[in-house]
């Protein structure tokens, strides 16, 4: 038999996971302003059982901001890319991974799209029903291609060549 050590989640993930439950929060609480927040993650993380890596915090705190700061044009993006949905009638678990990843996709150059999805898919397991994760997955995945073609039509206008 082999030895297999299980493998230990990095302040990313841990990152993610506080980020999404406090986002998740918004959809309940009426707080005014980002930073009230960004307090809710320190209130959050000293009550956790687990020990918490300040990489993770760090983390947590620049996806809650970016969420929030950019969150009409995400709630945009996702309606343009969810069919016969509206954003009401999504579940709200889902909702704010969309949110979570498509901020990551969009604002966050060291995290790469297939990572992001597939966090996606990975807190979408962790909180959502059985469908949660073929429908967040789905989404993501067409917000992938038209973020890809806007990129790759820049590219071929910035100087008026095409590149391959």
């Amino acid at each position: 038999m082999e030895n297999i050590k299980k493998r230990k989640k990095g302040p990313r993930r841990l990152g993610r996971k506080i980020a999404f439950q406090v986002l998740y929060s918004t959809n309940f609480l009426e707080q005014e302003g980002v930073d009230n927040y960004l307090k809710m993650i320190d209130h959050f993380c000293a009550d956790e059982k687990y020990p918490i890596n300040e990489k993770a915090v760090e983390f947590a705190k620049e996806l809650v901001k970016g969420t929030l700061d950019h969150i009409n044009e995400l709630d945009k993006i996702i309606e343009a890319h969810s069919k016969n949905w509206k954003l009401s009638r999504i579940a709200k678990v889902e909702l704010t991974i969309l949110r979570l990843s498509i901020f990551e996709m969009m604002y966050r150059d060291d995290v790469p799209t297939k990572v992001a999805i597939n966090e996606a898919v990975e807190l979408s397991k962790a909180f959502g029903d059985d469908n949660s994760k073929r429908f967040v997955n789905g989404i993501l995945d067409a917000v992938a291609k038209t973020l890809e073609n806007k990129l790759q039509n820049r590219e071929e206008t910035s100087d008026g060549q095409i590149y391959s």
